[in-house]
């Protein structure tokens, strides 16, 4: 029997409006064992991303989880304190968001995204995270990634840009990937070798991801 990794159970999510407070999220359970993993299917605006946003404790100032329990290796995510829930994200827990243009820091290098959670959570010296970060780019399949490296994301095209994403999520080895719409904006053939790229990465790390999306292909 697999070890449970995350646990979310009976989790409300609300906003504060200027109307009151409103439900995004409504009495949502799921587990995710370790290797495993989930789906989230649903029309836009149902509260997919949201669902994940509170599992990674990432809410808008003006969102809050309302009640229920979402519980990582058994811990509750929370009563964490803004450190430690810092420590958390890009270290146990990572997120593929749905556009990365808006993700990426668009003045800063590829390089300097990729070295900053290596050398944040792991305290790796600059030289050392960029060589880890070249090797990132090679598992993702990135070509000459010595020189992606320099470029800035708008250099970059969508596929590539999304493959930048996964190794930023996974620099850091997290025990879970969550992939909010991860292939929204690229197209079938890309979405393919995206989706095949994801469970490769899945089968030699026994990654569990939850994966998000309004699409019932590629779910």
């Amino acid at each position: 029997m697999r070890e449970t990794l995350l646990e979310v159970n009976n989790l409300v999510t609300e906003f504060r409006t200027a109307d009151g407070n409103v439900q995004a999220v409504r009495d949502v359970s799921f587990s995710v064992s370790k290797g495993e993993t989930l789906c989230i299917v649903g029309e836009s605006g149902c509260g997919k991303s949201i669902t994940s946003l509170s599992v990674i404790g990432l809410l808008p100032s003006n969102g809050k989880i309302a009640a229920g329990q979402v519980k990582y290796e058994g811990k509750e995510i929370q009563g964490l304190s803004y450190e430690e829930l810092r420590k958390m994200r890009g270290n146990k827990i990572s997120m593929i968001f749905q556009e990365p243009m808006t993700a990426l820091n668009p003045v800063l290098t590829v390089g300097y995204q990729l070295r900053e959670p290596l050398m944040l959570h792991h305290g790796l010296s600059k030289s050392v995270a960029h060589k880890q970060g070249i090797d990132l780019l090679n598992q993702v399949g990135i070509p000459y990634p010595e020189k992606r490296m320099s470029q800035y994301p708008h250099e970059l095209s969508g596929g590539m840009r999304q493959r930048v994403m996964i190794a930023i999520a996974l620099s850091c080895h997290p025990g879970l990937l969550i992939a909010d719409e991860p292939t929204t904006a690229l197209d079938v053939t890309t979405q393919l070798q995206y989706l095949k790229l994801l469970k490769k990465i899945q089968n030699e790390h026994h990654t569990s991801i939850i994966f998000v999306s309004h699409d019932i292909k590629v779910i």
